[in-house]
């Protein structure tokens, strides 16, 4: 019995954790969109505007999750683990971001709205980043 209630603790925590997740995502969102879409009606070229928008986003989503989503797992400040956890959240993001400039691109490269590739690049994105920041980045040693 004790098995169960500690999965069913661990789901609780994960799920409360994706949602914090996923509001902390729809803040970093709106500046990575209104970035990407401003430099879009500027004439700035699709991939561009969108890789430019998705970096200035990552920083806001640093900013959020440290403090927000992961606070209770984020390592002490000054200490070689915060260093680590910093360079490994700027490489998920590296991930997410080249996803984002592959569907970008290659929605552009068919002929698809920049839009409409950019929604596609945002869920996968956000799966993928999730993936790595919850379960490699930030895992709770004490079940990871």
């Amino acid at each position: 019995m004790w098995g169960n209630e500690m999965i069913k603790l661990i789901v609780g925590m994960r799920a409360n954790t994706y949602i914090r997740y996923f509001v902390v995502s729809l803040g970093a969102l709106a500046v990575d969109v209104g970035i990407f879409l401003t430099l879009l009606s500027g004439g700035v070229a699709s991939v561009a505007a969108s890789a430019a928008g998705y970096t200035v986003g990552i920083l806001a989503h640093w900013i959020l999750s440290s403090r927000k989503v992961f606070r209770d797992r984020v390592s002490e400040r000054g200490t070689t683990a915060r260093t680590q956890q910093k360079a490994m959240f700027v490489m998920s993001a590296l991930l997410g971001l080249l996803a984002t400039i592959a569907i970008v691109g290659g929605g552009n490269a068919i002929g698809l709205d920049p839009r409409i590739s950019k929604l596609v690049a945002i869920g996968v994105s956000f799966q993928l980043t999730y993936f790595l920041r919850n379960l490699v980045i930030f895992r709770n040693p004490q079940i990871g």
